[in-house]
């Protein structure tokens, strides 16, 4: 074990850039790829090498299916496959060729183009291959509605709000943009059952989707000129102050995209800055390898900054040492102190005191990255005073900020607080799953951690309501699910890190209500450990539930059961139950035995498997830092505890 730590060490610090920093590559499905090279087509720039270069990786990842899935492994989904075959299409590929005719084939049995959801449908509108009439509307008045009305950009999560008003200035003025081919032959599909909602769903549904028609109508009549012409200005000045406080119109490729087409749109040419400054976002999230090109979704930075910092401390590297110093004068350097998004809902009081995912993005920081920072600021001291000052003062900011984004159920989301009206999810452009942003288990643990470690009072008011947050969404089986990693592993861990340190710090009832549910927990990770003794769950899990914790083993999805169990045998008392104890033990044991086993000769993991999550069903991710942070202090955390005194 202490050679497998040493060599992942020295395989985290390979990663280190210069200037303090880690930023590994963040991979997602052939979407980004597709969409890249339509957008190419839509400049006009059909004749770009990079258009080949991602059609190679294109005809690379297609299945054996025939179509292109979310994640690998994953089933054929209509929206990646339908681009996927327009882009081979444009690349000349002969549409009797084999690859062609199964993709066409795996298309139609999808449920062919009225199958795919409504972002799909609004890009072929661009070309001509949907009709405008039968996309959603997305009108841009959305931006004119008021706080109090019954539909409001406010209550759009805001990765949606980003999404929906640079799309909405392409609805609105409906660019048309010929192609040389068609998709007539994907028109056809076989009907595909679609997910259960419940009946109030079902009515709403019905609701928005009569407004949306009415909505047309009244636009065909042509009364909408003046307020349309307000909207669109409103958009225009809402999305060039964003582009000018980040290295990209909302930090991800679907801003950049739509940003650039929203603009081009509005009569910006390819050539002004505000133009130029998204091409060249999206230009470094290529990624050029073996003649092919793949786009990463966003960049990483202070994410894997913040865990890689973590896992270095775990494995007992001194926080006085240069990369750790290093990685937190970069964080402090990075902290957000201007007022965003989240300030419409917030109760914080400051202006900031947060960090983003990417490098640069203020109106976004989130919850998941602050509380990340701010937990690694609380296990370091800065080696110089000023350091040091600057480190207390920014912690100090961070509390502030996390606490006044706490929702009323006492849990956390990611950017915003109290977004979480269900009913907006039945809007017609609302179907890539991602239009609320509630409180979810998994960030609400890592924020809880965060205040605990920072030196709140457990028996303080806030960290009282995450508690019963918590509690309240713990799983039948004593799981919590995951909403951005895959999957109950990912969020059982996080909850019982967070809980279990509770046991011995709170009396009487407060103590007594946390050991059974982490119990639980504890039996339910143990009893789900593969015969290899790791652990694996796959992304089908956000389909199907009963698959939960049911997947081959993963070197990322092990560390986060063993870092759970750790969490449990680190803090309950063994006298609770000694068979547990035993479990947990034994559990632990085959867990480093399984990731000593595995470990690269270069000290790394490599799982072919994802288990990140953008968003569910729609989304998923395979962060390349993971399998080389995590699995390391997950080794860490066991040689911990078997150094420990035996407990009573």
């Amino acid at each position: 074990m202490e050679r497998a730590i040493a060599s992942a060490v020295d395989g985290v610090l390979r990663g280190r850039r210069e200037d303090g920093r880690w930023c590994y590559e963040l991979e997602t499905d052939t979407i980004t790829g597709s969409e890249y090279v339509l957008l190419l087509h839509f400049l006009r720039r059909a004749d770009d090498p990079r258009v080949e270069a991602c059609c190679r990786r294109l005809r690379r990842q297609q299945t054996k299916a025939g179509g292109w899935a979310l994640y690998p492994g994953g089933p054929v989904d209509p929206s990646p496959s339908v681009k996927a075959y327009l882009c081979l299409k444009l690349a000349g590929d002969d549409p009797e060729a084999p690859h062609m005719i199964a993709a066409r084939d795996a298309i139609r049995r999808a449920g062919g183009l009225r199958a795919c959801n409504s972002y799909t449908k609004l890009y072929l509108s661009v070309f001509g291959l949907w009709s405008w009439r039968r996309a959603p509307s997305v009108p841009p008045e959305l931006i004119l509605l008021p706080r109090w009305s019954f539909v409001n950009l406010v209550d759009f999560s805001a990765w949606s709000r980003v999404i929906v008003l640079a799309v909405s200035v392409v609805w609105a003025l409906k660019p048309h943009v010929p192609l040389r081919v068609d998709l007539d032959e994907l028109g056809v599909g076989v009907s595909v059952a679609r997910p259960r909602s419940s009946s109030r769903k079902v009515l709403w549904l019905k609701v928005f989707g009569a407004l949306d028609a009415l909505f047309k109508v009244y636009e065909a009549l042509g009364p909408l000129g003046l307020w349309r012409r307000r909207a669109l200005r409103a958009v225009e000045v809402w999305m060039t102050t964003r582009i000018g406080n980040s290295d990209g119109l909302g930090g991800f490729f679907p801003g950049m995209t739509y940003g650039v087409l929203a603009l081009r749109c509005l009569g910006y040419e390819e050539s002004h800055p505000l133009v130029r400054s998204q091409l060249e976002a999206l230009e470094r999230l290529e990624i050029e390898e073996d003649g092919e090109m793949r786009l990463q979704p966003c960049r990483s930075p202070v994410w894997d900054t913040a865990l890689a910092s973590h896992a270095l401390l775990d494995a007992g590297v001194d926080h006085q040492d240069v990369p750790i110093q290093g990685a937190m004068e970069w964080l402090l350097d990075r902290e957000i102190r201007t007022w965003g998004d989240w300030r419409t809902k917030s109760r914080s009081d400051a202006p900031g005191g947060a960090w983003c995912f990417y490098y640069r993005n203020d109106f976004y920081p989130d919850c998941d990255d602050t509380a990340a920072v701010l937990a690694l600021l609380s296990r370091i001291r800065g080696k110089a005073r000023g350091l040091d000052g600057r480190r207390r003062e920014a912690a100090a900011r961070a509390v502030n900020w996390l606490v006044g984004m706490q929702n009323p159920d006492g849990g956390w989301g990611a950017f915003d607080r109290g977004c979480d009206r269900e009913i907006l999810t039945a809007i017609p452009f609302a179907d890539h799953n991602a239009m609320i942003d509630p409180s979810t288990p998994d960030v609400s643990s890592r924020v809880m951690a965060a205040l605990l470690d920072a030196g709140l009072d457990p028996a303080g008011e806030p960290i009282g309501r995450a508690i019963r947050y918590l509690l309240r969404r713990q799983e039948r089986d004593g799981s919590w699910p995951g909403r951005w990693g895959a999957n109950h592993v990912y969020g059982t861990w996080l909850a019982l890190e967070a809980l279990t340190p509770l046991v011995s710090r709170l009396a009487g009832n407060g103590r007594d209500r946390l050991e059974e549910p982490c119990m639980r927990a504890a039996w339910w990770l143990a009893g789900f450990q593969n015969d290899d003794g790791g652990w694996g769950e796959s992304l089908g899990s956000y389909e199907n539930p009963g698959t939960r914790l049911r997947g081959g083993s993963t070197a990322v999805q092990t560390a986060w059961a063993m870092r759970g169990l750790a969490a449990v045998a680190g803090a309950l008392p063994a006298a609770l139950d000694r068979s547990l104890d035993r479990a947990v033990e034994a559990a632990l044991e085959r867990g480093c035995a399984h990731l000593s086993s595995t470990q690269g000769r270069d000290g790394v993991w490599r799982d072919d498997e994802w288990c990140g999550v953008g968003f569910p069903r729609v989304l998923y991710l395979r962060y390349h830092g993971y399998s080389r942070y995590f699995p390391l202090s997950a080794l860490a955390a066991y040689r911990g505890l078997r150094s420990r005194p035996a407990r009573a």
